[in-house]
């Protein structure tokens, strides 16, 4: 009887894929970040920020939804460069799927590239997208024993913002276990608490992707 491990074989065809798109990518000097978060962790609210705090640097935003072009639309009225992904069906998005949008933009206008990935904690986590970077949003609301919940997607990450903390004193998180928790799953991990909503803790963050954008370029 013939045993075919299927998964094993998609998932190399898939880093083969994100590699190649990396070696892309570096070649044209732009970072791609993948964001990832659970539905309404204010993904779409941190950008939007960024866009305007940033404003130095050229971000353009791969929107990754099931349907609807809402957030893509929100992007492009302010003024950054936006394509819209729709993954019929699929909760997460590959390399493969990565690179189609990327290739839809226009790589001469973009120093970092953002894929707003499907709201998802536990798919988007094991596919390798070929970003250099990834990034989880959690949210005040959504509570402080996540990373006991969804480990793999934090062991995962470069950094964890723990966003909407204007929302603190509504909630019972405590931002301190939250961040042990993950650094007990991810010692590298980079924790930046914020508010995209009053700007609290984004001067940090945001000099943090400046100098991953930086260090990209500079890597061989």
């Amino acid at each position: 009887m013939k045993v075919i491990e299927l998964k094993a074989s998609v998932t190399a065809s898939n880093d083969r894929d994100a590699d190649e798109l990396r070696r892309e990518m570096r070649e044209k000097g732009v970072l791609l970040v993948n964001l990832m978060s659970a539905p309404g962790a204010g993904k779409t609210t941190l950008l939007s920020r960024l866009i305007r705090d940033m404003d130095g640097t050229r971000i353009a935003v791969m929107e990754a939804d099931i349907e609807s072009a809402v957030d893509a639309e929100h992007i492009e009225a302010l003024g950054a460069q936006a394509i819209q992904v729709h993954t019929d069906g699929m909760c997460h998005m590959d390399a493969g799927m990565t690179a189609r949008a990327w290739h839809a933009m226009d790589p001469d206008a973009i120093d970092l590239a953002v894929l707003e990935n499907v709201g998802n904690l536990i798919c988007p986590a094991e596919y390798d997208t070929g970003a250099g970077c990834n990034i989880m949003i959690l949210s005040v609301p959504e509570g402080d024993d996540k990373p006991l919940k969804y480990p793999l997607m934090f062991s995962r990450c470069d950094a964890l913002v723990i966003s909407k903390l204007d929302a603190l004193p509504y909630f019972g998180f405590d931002v301190e276990t939250c961040a042990a928790r993950a650094r007990k799953l991810n010692p590298e991990i980079r924790v930046f608490p914020l508010s995209a909503r009053t700007g609290e803790g984004m001067a940090e963050f945001e000099a943090w992707l400046l100098d991953r954008l930086d260090a990209w370029r500079r890597r061989p």
